[in-house]
């Protein structure tokens, strides 16, 4: 694929629009002008990456309009990962062209000009109970091969110290360890640290014995 294959369906695209267009104009691969306006500038590219956007963002010295035009086809696959590329785009000026080489059609995914995610409240306050809600800092910044250490481990490990002395029923370890899902960790039992020893009643297994060695500095720090 070139990105000469790209340009007479973005042409077309443009003229369609009322543009005169021409390619390669002081390094721009299309320049459209359309009567007194500004012009629009379209960088054609075969792939998605930082040194694209980058170069993209460098026409907006030259113009406001300034589009990126890729092939359908190297699109993001997923909807989510396809609105956060084009969402990236547009907080940088940029506006995203989606050119279908096979049908010869051009989708306009956004245009440019100025954009402000809007706020997702219960994200946020997502955000602020997990971090309200872990005892510590147990982890580091980055860290990647190792489980991360979360308010739900906390408490689960919470829950395998209130089992030290056998079996107990979920109500009993909320009272002795103020866990208040208590019931819901030990029916998941996302780590096998569990198990049930009859109705209602939970006992710690062997993951669970091991669990409390391997996090004995988090289970010190909450004891």
């Amino acid at each position: 694929m070139r990105e000469t294959e790209l340009y007479p369906i973005v042409k077309l695209f443009l003229e369609g629009q009322g543009y005169v267009v021409k390619a390669e104009v002081k390094d721009c691969d299309v320049v459209g002008l359309r009567g007194t306006e500004p012009p629009v500038i379209v960088e054609l590219k075969t792939a998605l990456n930082l040194t694209v956007v980058l170069q993209a963002v460098d026409r907006l010295t030259v113009a406001d309009h300034v589009y990126l035009a890729v092939p359908s086809s190297v699109a993001p696959a997923s909807r989510r990962r396809r609105a956060q590329t084009v969402a990236l785009c547009r907080r940088l000026g940029l506006g995203v062209l989606w050119v279908d080489l096979v049908r010869g059609l051009v989708e306009v995914a956004s245009d440019p000009g100025p954009y402000q995610p809007r706020r997702t409240p219960k994200r946020e306050a997502a955000l602020l109970k997990e971090f309200a809600q872990r005892a510590g800092d147990f982890n580091e910044g980055g860290q990647s091969g190792r489980p991360v250490v979360t308010a739900y481990r906390q408490d689960a490990l919470r829950l395998a110290v209130g089992l030290e002395n056998g079996p107990q029923s979920p109500k009993a370890l909320k009272a002795s360890t103020g866990v208040e899902k208590a019931g819901v960790i030990l029916r998941d039992n996302h780590y096998g640290w569990f198990f049930r020893v009859e109705k209602g009643v939970y006992a710690r297994s062997d993951a669970g014995d091991r669990a409390l060695e391997t996090y004995a500095e988090v289970v010190k720090a909450l004891s």
